[in-house]
């Protein structure tokens, strides 16, 4: 069975939110990335004051599930507007069920980014559907193995 979780953007502040459902729920943050310490951060236009910024940063709540958040940075051309702040990021149990679910719904949506091999070792891709709700289909590859 496919996990559900929600994936939040915030205009900067993703740390500071983050740091504060953490006081709320417990736990200690399952992931932390930084722009700055991305692969090919050199070639990309990340301006040296968003190096800093929060790539992804997850946070266990409970029974599996997973907050996730990144923060949009102006100097990759990101905005955050009403309606972009947030996705729903499916983890489905085979490749082959994140193809069909992407497939499924980004028919007649729009793709963000194609379902593909990610430096952090995952099978990913995000597209908004026909009603405008962004997905990302995110498959841990180590699942299949066992």
């Amino acid at each position: 069975m496919s996990t559900f979780n929600p994936y939040l953007n915030f205009a900067g502040n993703t740390e500071e939110a983050f740091n504060f459902y953490k006081s709320i729920f417990g736990g200690e943050f399952a992931a932390v990335m930084r722009f700055g310490d991305g692969p090919g951060c050199d070639e990309m236009p990340i301006a040296e004051a968003d190096k800093n910024k929060i790539m992804h940063i997850a946070l266990p709540i409970g029974n599996g599930n997973m907050l996730m958040a990144t923060d949009t940075l102006e100097s990759l051309g990101q905005a955050l507007n009403a309606g972009n702040n947030f996705y729903i990021c499916i983890s489905p149990d085979t490749r082959d069920e994140a193809d069909r679910l992407f497939s499924a719904l980004a028919e007649g949506g729009k793709v963000e980014m194609p379902l593909q091999d990610v430096f952090w070792g995952d099978y990913f891709g995000c597209a908004a559907d026909k009603f405008g709700v962004q997905w990302m289909i995110n498959y841990e590859q180590k699942k299949e193995a066992n």
